[in-house]
């Protein structure tokens, strides 16, 4: 973090609106470079972090490639399908712990990576399960994007990104990505010297932008206690109490 950046945010931090030490923020950085390699994704990344941790939140780094993770929907492949192990059920535990989630990528041919399409596959994979109020089970949570890379596409990447968490539960805030493009063709990358990806004024202020609003939002959603469970429970639908709909079975 810029030296410009770390007096902002010390700043923001003493004038708070509200505490929000008892958050958890998890960023699933979907680079295709395993550890220990660096990760020009995972440096916009570390500058989220920084600022959460400043706030006193607990904000976790882990690279889903570095982990053994099966193609499909199913919960756990371990043993299936010829898989002989799955490791997505623990991210599964570690994203079901979360109140923030940030899917960061890296841009290929346009695209979000391959390893970003797999998680969010496979977080898809857990969507028929329910919470507490019988909502699908991830309303209440938190979802933003970080993308890095040397080709055009932040916007294209964040709009599926944020489209795919949004569909399956998640509540999505304002200025909710954030991204460092380098020049058009092979060029330095983001952590590379003299690249200005770290320096980038207008990336840093829409990574702050994205970490604040994530931040309010999970305030109030986990004050309010989640969103209300009404008119939004899917057993209660099939059920044939829909509101302000009869049920077929009823029709004369």
């Amino acid at each position: 973090m810029s030296e410009q950046l770390s007096d902002l945010t010390s700043a923001l931090c003493e004038n708070a609106p509200a505490q929000y030490k008892d958050l958890k923020v998890l960023m699933l950085n979907c680079t295709l470079t395993r550890s220990p390699r660096i990760s020009h994704t995972e440096g916009l990344l570390e500058v989220a972090q920084a600022i959460y941790e400043a706030n006193g939140v607990e904000a976790e780094i882990i690279r889903p490639v570095d982990f053994e993770i099966a193609a499909g929907l199913e919960e756990d492949y371990s043993g299936k399908d010829g898989y002989e192990r799955d490791d997505w059920p623990q991210i599964q535990a570690r994203v079901d712990a979360c109140d923030i989630l940030i899917i960061g990528t890296s841009v290929w041919l346009g695209e979000k990576s391959s390893v970003c399409n797999r998680v969010l596959e496979r977080m898809y994979g857990y969507t028929h399960k329910f919470n507490d109020k019988g909502q699908y089970r991830d309303y209440g949570k938190v979802g933003a994007t970080l993308i890095t890379g040397n080709e055009d596409g932040v916007k294209h990447c964040a709009m599926n990104i944020l489209f795919s968490l949004s569909h399956i539960g998640y509540t999505v805030p304002p200025q909710a990505d954030a991204g460092w493009m380098g020049e058009a063709g092979p060029g330095p990358s983001y952590m590379d010297p003299g690249s200005g990806g770290p320096q980038n004024d207008f990336t840093n202020r829409n990574t702050t932008f994205l970490v604040w609003n994530t931040l309010h939002l999970a305030r109030m959603l986990k004050d309010a206690g989640g969103i209300p469970g009404h008119g939004n429970q899917p057993d209660v639908w099939d059920a044939g109490c829909q509101t302000g709909f009869h049920s077929p079975e009823h029709r004369r």
